[in-house]
């Protein structure tokens, strides 16, 4: 299981938020390409970016900051928020993102997706945010009456790399990931689940894979684990957090 470290990007600068709420920010570091190449150095394997300007706007944002990063790190990065067509998509895997997070088209324009996945296997991820176990878009602004899982089996044999599933009522709160909802999630999937939202401990990362053997029943699996305000108010060690999933 692969942990992420999550760079959320507004104005230019790493914050993070409650419950994807633009009101209530925490800034972090001003520097985003300096938080990544501290991720780099204490060992982990990826990062997770996020233009959450992009994500409310439908475009790229903080391209700058993300681009600083591509510059500042050699490891894998998947980058999500506002990217909405081809031409972006392709822009991005080009500058040398490695994965592309697609959530919002993926409710509205699945075919985008789909042809993303065709045209660049492997490196596509569907972005899946539900508050109460139904999807929200847009920025998480917008509400829909699409269950998680019914979004996720609309790309099963499409090619993506992975899931992204995010509990919006955990996000940035430090209550605890949904381990269960996951694990169900993925159970029922051929598609990885790389979950989301809520990570506050060492304990989390147990309880994940507590329920790691259920969530291959369908074949996929809980292949990692985005952790966010955990690393930086130091309640989360990246080293020891990275350790602890390799465990046996």
């Amino acid at each position: 299981m692969i942990l992420f470290p999550a760079i959320d990007l507004k104005n230019g600068q790493c914050v993070r938020l409650k419950q994807g709420d633009m009101g209530q920010v925490t800034l972090f570091n001003a520097d985003p390409a300096d938080q990544a190449g501290k991720f780099a150095g204490e060992g982990a394997e990826w990062l997770h970016l996020v233009d959450l300007d992009g994500a409310f706007a439908g475009q790229p944002v903080n391209a700058a900051a993300i681009e600083a990063i591509l510059k500042a790190v050699k490891i894998p990065c998947q980058l999500g928020g506002g990217i909405r067509d081809l031409v972006r998509i392709e822009g991005w895997l080009t500058k040398g993102v490695s994965r592309i997070i697609l959530g919002t088209v993926a409710l509205k324009k699945p075919e985008l997706v789909k042809g993303a996945a065709r045209v660049f296997p492997k490196r596509i991820a569907v972005g899946i945010d539900a508050k109460a176990g139904r999807v929200a878009v847009e920025g998480w602004a917008e509400s829909s009456d699409v269950t998680a899982l019914d979004l996720a089996r609309r790309f099963e044999d499409a090619g993506v790399a992975a899931i992204i599933y995010t509990d919006i009522d955990r996000d940035g709160l430090l209550q605890g990931v949904n381990a269960e909802a996951t694990a169900e999630l993925a159970s029922r999937l051929t598609i990885p689940v790389i979950a989301s939202g809520g990570v506050a401990g060492p304990t989390d990362l147990d309880r994940l894979k507590a329920v790691l053997p259920r969530s291959q029943a369908g074949g996929g699996g809980i292949a990692g684990v985005i952790a966010g305000r955990a690393l930086y108010d130091g309640r989360l060690d990246l080293r020891s957090a990275i350790a602890r999933l390799k465990a046996a």
